[in-house]
């Protein structure tokens, strides 16, 4: 089974490392928070739901600056066969300058340092650089 979260993360990284303009990604709520956050951090440009053939599927605009692509590296930290959760304290440890983490909290999915402001922890999904 393929860890659905994971997936779309590959597909931007991938896309972008060919220089496409568009990729297209399985619609889901989760899927389409996590490309609201990276839409609001300008690591992407744009989420559109598209629906072909009762289908619904979203649509990730991709951002380069200066020919090179905005989403350099993912990591997938919390996983469907090992979970990782952190308190507010430890939302601080993003490892990267540049880089922002998600996070699953009891008020929705939000970047840690937004989730750090609120003094909520939660599950670390993935980390975007």
């Amino acid at each position: 089974m393929v860890d659905p979260i994971a997936d779309m993360l590959n597909r931007i990284k991938n896309a972008q490392a060919v220089g496409k303009e568009v990729t297209e990604v399985p619609f889901s709520r989760i899927r389409f928070e996590i490309g609201k956050i990276l839409e609001r951090t300008n690591f992407i440009s744009k989420v559109e739901i598209k629906t072909k053939k009762g289908k619904k599927s979203m649509e990730l605009l991709l951002v380069y600056k200066d020919g090179v692509a905005r989403v350099t590296g993912v990591k997938r930290v919390s996983k469907p066969g090992k979970r990782a959760y952190a308190s507010t304290l430890e939302l601080g440890k993003v490892g990267r300058a540049k880089s922002i983490g998600i996070v699953s909290t009891s008020k929705g999915l939000m970047t840690t340092g937004e989730a750090r402001a609120l003094g909520i922890g939660g599950e670390i999904l993935c980390e975007v650089w």
